[in-house]
């Protein structure tokens, strides 16, 4: 293999702009690369990391992820994989000889490797079913991963002959952990199987010496069981025995042993569930014992990245507002340092076995994504790779941070993004864009980044873009991301509406060219909207749920739902009717788009089919927009480059520019 640093441009499709003015649309956000995966080798002199682009060009409609590596200060990056299936999950060997990573090239997701400088990669695991996620063990001599379990022989019989009938939450297959042993030759040697029974294994790591692993598991390999439960053991891996280490009423994940492999740290929301999005950390010795909790991260919604070198701090990231936030937690006592204080969206933090360096993807909202490097301690970050940076983009839209008090006095916070080339004393319509959850937030990321709203574009084509973080959001701690508990469409409606009253005060946004929009809880906030107030003259509902009652019934994350109502709905119809659009349909005047995907499972297409068909028969404008193959979001690039320009041809009907 011959290291050549590649044309950084994109090399799938080009776009001609003779006779175009330069602007954003599109087709030139979906150019930006995405880079995720950060893992540095065990020295720290290496960094591979994953980035993904978009094949659009004739009938292909798909994203293409590579691998890249390069030295810890940018130099020699170089594309390590080149094939037309994915690879995804790069991880270093222990001794920094080899690289392991996942790959579709042989139909099923299996484990690949190679050499780590170079040359051809070889299939390394041969599974029926495909492999999850991997973890090489400490001395790189075995790879651990997990699989889930294989169809029956009477099962695929049946399905052969057409007599495969669905049980439903009956034959549950369950993801367990393997075991292969790695040497330099190519094998083809079977891994061994580890857990059995009902263990569905979300995720794992590896005992220093060897013997042990510990893991984390749900009672049913369903969204809505690993989304609410979740229990850590750790497995003897001669004997396959299994000891329960905690086993709470709560959700207990991510489990990491530290370096000297007495203690574990994992996430928990405590010794009750807490659905709607609590995550603090807690560390409990490998023997067993009673789980201590860490200082609570600001947000407490923490992400474990690493145990330090000596044991003595456990490093993990958070949201904090807007931004990122790593923190380095002691565990003795609450002490809890902030490192990062940046004005950024920072994801993939991966640091060194010494604790001296880290690197992450960090964006802006004027700088796409790039990786960066810097020491530990006192974080100045360097950018190392120009995935991004050296595109030729259109000038941005000014966008800043703004803050109101809402009607009861909650101080809120959003995202204004002025139309292109404003101009002072002059009136535009205005975006409203809402965002899904309820607990997401509009954070610091670079607002040409593709996505279903196309901030950029929607400011190009003349509009004031407004993005709050009303009540329910996260990044602001718990009590504010409770907020709206049982107070769907009331509690953040008033904040979202008083920051739109903020930018008509500002004497940017014209009163009487407004519309409004989301997608998942923002097209809920939508259809809500509309029942409550005519103020806009244009909607689109993207994935609403206007009907909360039978959303309950059909969604894959019943559990959600029920958390933030407070209880079952055949318990309390009187809150599930008050917090469903559908029930106030009647109050409906503003034209209202509504687009779902046919595959949704999240929020099942039949809510958007709801509210379409009684807008229409109430005689209200109206369009469906169904994306085939879509589950709760587009994933198909040119679905996703379709959403944004069949929105503003809604809102031109409606709203004169």
């Amino acid at each position: 293999m011959h290291y050549l640093k590649r044309i950084l441009s994109s090399s799938f499709f080009i776009i001609s702009l003779s006779g175009q003015s330069f602007e954003w649309s599109p087709e030139i956000s979906i150019q930006l690369k995405q880079i995720s995966d950060l893992n540095f080798s065990k020295k720290g002199d290496r960094i591979a990391m994953v980035v993904r682009e978009a094949l659009i060009e004739g009938e292909k409609s798909e994203y293409l992820t590579q691998i890249w590596v390069s030295n810890n200060d940018g130099e020699e990056l170089t594309q390590f994989t080149y094939n037309d299936k994915s690879s995804s999950h790069p991880r270093f060997s222990p001794d920094g000889k080899y690289l392991a990573f996942v790959s579709k090239r042989s139909d099923k997701p299996q484990i690949w490797m190679m050499r780590s400088n170079g040359g051809e990669a070889w299939q390394f695991s041969h599974e029926k079913e495909g492999v999850g996620s991997f973890k090489w063990s400490s001395k790189g001599d075995a790879i651990a991963f997990l699989m889930k379990d294989s169809k029956s022989e009477e099962e695929e019989k049946n399905e052969k002959e057409k007599k495969d009938v669905i049980m439903v939450d009956q034959n549950f297959k369950y993801s367990h952990l393997y075991i292969k042993k790695f040497n330099t030759n190519i094998d083809t040697s079977k891994a061994e199987r580890i857990t059995e029974g009902q263990y569905d294994v979300t995720s794992f790591d590896w005992h220093p010496n060897q013997k042990k692993i510990v893991f984390s598991h749900a009672n049913e390999p369903t969204f809505n069981s690993r989304y609410i439960s979740g229990d850590i053991s750790v497995v003897n891996i001669s004997t396959k025995t299994v000891k329960d280490l905690v086993d709470s009423d709560g959700r207990d994940s991510s489990p990491i042993f530290s370096a000297d492999g007495k203690r574990i740290a994992f996430i928990s929301d405590g010794q009750k569930h807490e659905p709607i999005g609590l995550g603090d950390i807690y560390i409990v010795a490998t023997n067993g014992g009673r789980p201590i909790k860490l200082g609570e991260t600001p947000n407490r919604s923490a992400s474990i990245i690493k145990w330090s070198s000596d044991d003595n701090y456990i490093y993990a990231s958070d949201a904090n507002k807007t931004k990122s936030e790593i923190y380095k937690i002691s565990i003795q006592g609450n002490d809890l340092k902030p490192l990062l204080n940046l004005n950024s969206r920072v994801s993939s933090p991966s640091i060194t076995d010494d604790g001296k360096r880290i690197v992450f993807v960090k964006q802006e909202l004027d700088k796409p994504s790039e990786v960066y490097v810097s020491k530990l301690e006192r974080i100045l970050p360097q950018k190392i790779t120009s995935f991004n940076s050296e595109l030729e983009l259109p000038a941005l839209a000014k966008t800043e941070l703004i803050s109101w008090k809402s009607k009861d006095g909650l101080e809120i916070e959003g995202f204004l993004t002025y139309p292109a080339n404003y101009k002072k004393r002059k009136k535009y319509p205005l975006a409203l864009i809402i965002h899904g959850g309820p607990s997401g937030v509009f954070s610091q990321s670079y607002t040409g980044n593709p996505g279903i709203y196309m901030i950029e574009y929607l400011a190009s084509k003349g509009y004031a873009v407004l993005r709050p973080n009303p009540r329910g959001s996260t990044g602001y701690g718990k009590d504010f991301r409770y907020a709206n508990f049982k107070d769907w469409g009331f509690g953040d409606y008033e904040d979202i509406m008083s920051g739109v009253d903020k930018v008509i005060d500002m004497g940017i946004a014209d009163s009487k060219r407004m519309a409004v929009m989301g997608w998942s809880y923002g097209g809920y906030m939508t259809s809500f909207v509309v029942t409550r107030t005519d103020r806009f003259k244009a909607a689109s509902m993207g994935a609403g749920l206007p009907n909360l009652v039978s959303m309950t019934t059909t969604t894959d994350i019943p559990d959600y739902l029920v958390a933030h109502m407070g209880g079952e709905f055949w318990n309390d119809y009187e809150t599930y009717e008050k917090h469903s659009a559908i029930y106030r349909i009647n109050n409906v005047k503003t034209p209202t788009q509504v687009i779902h995907g046919s595959n949704d499972l999240r929020v099942p297409f039949t809510q958007g089919q709801e509210f379409y068909v009684a807008l229409k028969r109430k005689g209200v404008p109206t369009e469906m927009v169904v994306y085939p193959r879509t589950p709760h979001g587009p994933r198909e690039p040119k679905l996703l480059m379709d959403v944004s320009p069949r929105i503003l041809a809604w809102l031109d009907k409606y709203i004169k520019r």
